[in-house]
């Protein structure tokens, strides 16, 4: 069962390859809001770390901050000790450090993140030392629910658009490729590289 609009499958079953993966997989798309900030701290913790591992140790990590609190401001409470009982290490812990000091700073209102365009808050985020493109794209699908966000540094997106369509390409090359490739799905890139996500198995195996 899935709940993505049927106009917008309609749009990018004109592309036959997408159209294959429509109709054999049945996405369902949480569309939970998220904070911000919550969502980049998350998002280092789970850096170049299984799935299970990253759950864990954010789930320590959250216990280490006082319930109902802002999370920005009890970061910067935090000694870099105490956080490391969590399993951090000190780089990430600086990353962490770094964005609760940009917030606190900036003090975003939520509909800023509304009113804002993805490359602006592209630009905005990746300004933070540890908060890299890719990171602020992942947010903007799965937090912000934006519907056209391409990001094709993903090593999953990436590779299985080069398998798919048979990209021969390498370098900025195969970039200018896969952009064109994916033109068609557009407004609604994000969600052909949702579908994308979860056929990894099927396209990668």
């Amino acid at each position: 069962m899935t709940n993505i609009h049927p106009n917008i499958i309609s749009h990018l079953n004109q592309d036959e390859k997408i159209k294959a993966l429509t109709e054999k997989l049945p996405l369902y798309i949480d569309y939970t809001p998220g904070k911000v900030p919550d969502q980049l701290i998350k998002s280092v913790i789970s850096q170049q770390l299984s799935t299970l591992a990253a759950q864990s140790i954010y789930k320590r990590f959250l216990s280490l901050l006082p319930p109902n609190a802002d999370v920005c401001d009890s970061i910067l409470l935090l000694e870099d000790e105490v956080m490391r009982t969590a399993g951090l290490s000190f780089q990430k812990i600086t990353y962490i450090r770094n964005i609760a000091g940009h917030f606190a700073e900036a003090k975003y209102k939520e509909d800023d993140w509304h009113l804002w365009d993805d490359e602006t808050i592209i630009d905005k985020l990746t300004s933070i030392k540890g908060v890299g493109k890719w990171t602020v794209q992942m947010l903007l699908m799965f937090t912000l629910h934006r519907p056209d966000v391409l990001p094709y540094d993903d090593l999953i997106i990436r590779k299985s658009i080069v398998r798919l369509y048979g990209i021969q390409s390498t370098g900025k090359a195969q970039v200018h490729d896969i952009e064109r490739v994916a033109e068609v799905w557009r407004p609604y890139r994000s969600i052909a590289c949702r579908y994308l996500w979860a056929a990894k198995d099927i396209i990668l195996s």
